[in-house]
């Protein structure tokens, strides 16, 4: 009895471990292929993308915003943000999704001040 339990035990370990190995393997080969998508739209974006834990359309909808201009993300951010104020009956995770995205765009507006900084320069004379 006890050595048919400890197949039976052996056997539901490999057979989870086949199974983590394969999920591990799809997961990196989904990993590198969302890489792959994300360098075609600039390295230092995908690299926002991870550390803010938000993608640049996610955040634009979010705060509504169709082109990005720093005037137009701090309005509806503004906005947003005083309408999900716990004080006026609002939710504090919508309000923290309104500030990571504006976090999000804030630092994708300056990857491309970085990236084409003449067309940013104002003139300054």
């Amino acid at each position: 009895m006890a050595k048919y339990l400890a197949q039976i035990i052996v056997m539901g370990a490999q057979v989870v471990g086949r199974a983590f190995a394969r999920a591990l393997q799809q997961e990196i080969a989904a990993s590198q292929a969302a890489a792959k998508a994300r360098n075609s739209a600039g390295q230092h974006s995908a690299a926002a993308s991870s550390i803010t834990g938000m993608s640049l359309q996610e955040a634009q909808q979010i705060l509504n915003i169709s082109t990005l201009t720093p005037e137009e993300i701090q309005k509806n951010y503004e906005h947003l943000f005083k309408s999900n104020d716990k004080s006026v009956g609002g939710s504090f995770y919508i309000q923290s999704k309104v500030v990571r995205a504006k976090e999000r765009l804030d630092e994708e507006l300056s990857i491309q001040t970085q990236d084409h900084p003449h067309s940013q320069q104002k003139t300054e004379t």
